[in-house]
């Protein structure tokens, strides 16, 4: 789920980008150290919207950088238990398949998978397939999963899925 919140972070600045355009490289800075990172309470922070406040720096002694506490709202990106979700497959093998869902890396038990799809390794590429070949999931293939847990760590975050319920599987 997305969410809009606001948050915190200081910048580190070297005495070299002191000067007239000092708030440009903080907001600059900003933008390059927090999007796309991972924090384990709030989740992917996709985008800085707002800068809402820079603060005085406050210079590091007998190292000379300065230190900017920064406030700024973000939207971020946190799976829950239980939400549904579309995925793009990335790799399919006999225990299951590897899915991504943005920046989020979720893998799907073959136990999770319908029992009518069986693996198939000898086809190009290997794929699930039901008997009749009605239904093929492969490599790119965009599918629609069901978070069943997730594995936050200090810096990223895993998801465990499911396409064992009504409207799940690959997305026509």
């Amino acid at each position: 789920m997305f969410f809009h919140i606001p948050l915190e972070h200081e910048i580190m600045l070297h005495p070299k980008y002191f000067g007239p355009n000092l708030l440009d490289t903080v907001k600059k800075k900003l933008f390059t150290e927090v999007e796309g990172t991972c924090t384990g309470k709030y989740g992917f922070v996709i985008a800085v919207t707002t800068i809402d406040n820079i603060g005085p720096g406050a210079i590091l002694p007998g190292r000379g950088f300065a230190l900017y506490p920064v406030k700024y709202k973000a939207i971020v990106f946190r799976p829950f238990k239980n939400e549904v979700l579309d995925a793009i497959v990335t790799q399919v093998n006999k225990v299951g398949m590897f899915t991504q869902i943005g920046p989020l890396s979720c893998f799907i038990s073959r136990h999770s998978i319908p029992p009518e799809m069986e693996f198939d390794p000898n086809s190009t590429p290997p794929c699930y397939r039901t008997a009749d070949s009605d239904t093929v999931i492969q490599e790119g293939d965009h599918i629609r999963v069901r978070i069943v847990g997730t594995r936050v760590d200090a810096s990223d975050i895993f998801a465990v899925g499911s396409l064992m319920d009504d409207y799940l599987g690959l997305v026509a």
